[in-house]
């Protein structure tokens, strides 16, 4: 038995170099105007530089060595990387239409299908994404029917967080329920006690999924989908994708069994009269049940993980910079007073806002963004650059582009605001991403972030469980969407 596990590695090897050979070498054509670049080893590319648990800080290297565009080739995928303000803009916002196609990965196409908005191509991701983006305006984002929503479930998270009378508690949990009950208020007019068992292990699948779509053996079978069937992780991320899909088709059903035309309640509603008028002039439309479930899907987990993720950083910075978060506090003081924060209040708060713009800057959630690839045939940068190249553009180095930011490698808040102490809005600033892939949900996201964060620091200090260093470790957690350390917090009532 000993000897099992080394044959087959070496079976796999001599597999997949085989297949190498035949299809023959992929940098042959075009290499010559192809961006510069590592050179790549036999059968793995350049995946024996790359640190698979933080890929985006191997890029940031490779930055510095190979310019603001380079390649890297992980097994036999050739991968163009863009980085820095100038060249990220130059691409999704002058070049929106060359850079506008999601880049085809295994593990997103085995779980997508094509289906929905994140994953999906053409024709089918232009009209799920329009569809997407009018049912979310006619259900209150941007408008003051969301903010009431969101003003109605800070008001529970607050009365959460008071049950603890200040003894140490881990939040992660409940803020990612009170982030998923805006969501799901979208998406099935409703909400959930954040003890609801369902409600929890909902939110459990997304949160695992999120995490192991970006761990090492998700990456290797990205690389060498012929492996698949030794990853354990693929395994347990579609058997995830079936239970979040059995409770998407049970709402699905109870949606269409009290549906009444002449008043949708929520997005499935919305989506399922879409769906009878399509079938009315149309045989097979875009409006079918994967595209259902995986909008879904994709509003949900998108909805939760990045808001969330953002709200982790934001205690956790307020929690390591105290004289911050009085400031913040005494700004809310001064404008609020003990109403209830909204989005009207912004405005009036520009140091608030600034701290808001800096958590999201600083926490740099999705760092590699999403995949994309090229429409057509391109030249970019004095480059030639095929149609369909993969392209991933470089987030973090946006966020974080040494040329851009006064200190962009500290938290600071002054980043976003003029010497008389006023909010100044910054191009550079991008974290839901720019061009036509960009976050269809950023306004309500923003809106979600504000209000919950004021809520909170309007009632509450936050400080480390006793025990813990002040000076708290901002080391970062593998995942598809980057978090802090965990810890435990004490929220101490004004």
């Amino acid at each position: 038995m000993g000897l099992m596990v080394p044959i087959s590695i070496l079976f796999l090897s001599i597999l997949i170099m085989m297949l190498l050979f035949k299809m023959g070498n992929p940098w042959k054509k075009n290499s010559k105007d192809f961006p510069p670049g590592p050179r790549p080893l036999p059968v793995v590319g350049n995946l024996h530089i790359m640190d698979l648990k933080k890929p985006y800080q191997t890029m940031l290297e490779l930055m510095k060595q190979y310019g603001p565009v380079f390649k890297i080739q992980l097994g036999r995928q050739k991968i163009v990387v863009l980085t820095g303000y100038e060249t990220v803009k130059e691409a999704l916002v002058n070049k929106a239409d060359v850079f506008a196609e999601r880049a085809p990965f295994p593990i997103f196409d085995e779980y997508s299908k094509g289906f929905g908005i994140v994953f999906s191509h053409g024709e089918n991701w232009r009209v799920m994404r329009r569809f997407m983006l009018t049912t979310l305006r006619n259900y209150g984002m941007g408008k003051r029917s969301m903010e009431s929503r969101i003003a109605e479930e800070c008001s529970f998270l607050v009365k959460k967080f008071e049950s603890y009378k200040g003894k140490p508690f881990e939040f992660r949990r409940i803020v990612t329920a009170a982030v998923g009950n805006i969501i799901v208020s979208i998406l099935l007019g409703k909400r959930y006690d954040y003890e609801d068992p369902k409600f929890i292990k909902l939110l459990s699948l997304a949160t695992e999924n999120n995490r192991l779509m970006g761990s090492p053996p998700m990456q290797l079978y990205n690389l060498f989908p012929i492996l698949g069937y030794f990853v354990a992780t693929r395994k347990k991320i579609l058997n995830n994708r079936k239970e979040l899909y059995a409770f998407i088709n049970e709402n699905f059903n109870q949606c269409f069994n009290n549906l009444d035309e002449n008043d949708t309640r929520n997005f499935i509603d919305s989506y399922i009269v879409q769906q009878q008028q399509e079938r009315k002039t149309q045989n097979n439309g875009y409006f079918n049940h994967k595209n259902l479930e995986e909008s879904v899907l994709n509003l949900f987990v998108g909805g939760v993980e990045t808001v969330a993720s953002t709200l982790f950083w934001a205690f956790t910075l307020m929690m390591k910079y105290p004289l911050i978060q009085k400031k913040v506090q005494e700004e809310i003081t001064n404008i609020v007073g003990y109403a209830q924060p909204g989005a009207e209040h912004r405005i009036k708060m520009p140091y608030t806002d600034a701290v808001v713009h800096e958590i999201q800057r600083y926490a740099d959630v999705l760092p590699l963004s999403l995949p994309h690839a090229t429409t057509v045939d391109a030249t970019f940068k004095g480059y030639f650059i095929p149609k369909g190249t993969h392209v991933i553009p470089l987030l973090t180095s946006v966020l974080h582009d040494e040329s851009q930011w006064e200190k962009p490698h500290e938290f600071y808040p002054e980043h976003f605001l003029n010497t008389e102490g006023k909010l100044i809005k910054r191009d550079v600033f991008m974290p839901f991403s720019a061009g036509r892939r960009i976050c269809p949900g950023e306004t309500l996201a923003r809106t979600e972030i504000f209000m919950f964060f004021t809520s909170l620091l309007q009632k509450f200090t936050l400080q480390p469980a006793p025990g813990l260093s002040k000076d708290l470790d901002m080391t970062r957690e593998v995942g598809f969407t980057i978090t802090p350390n965990t810890y435990t917090l004490c929220a101490l009532p004004h």
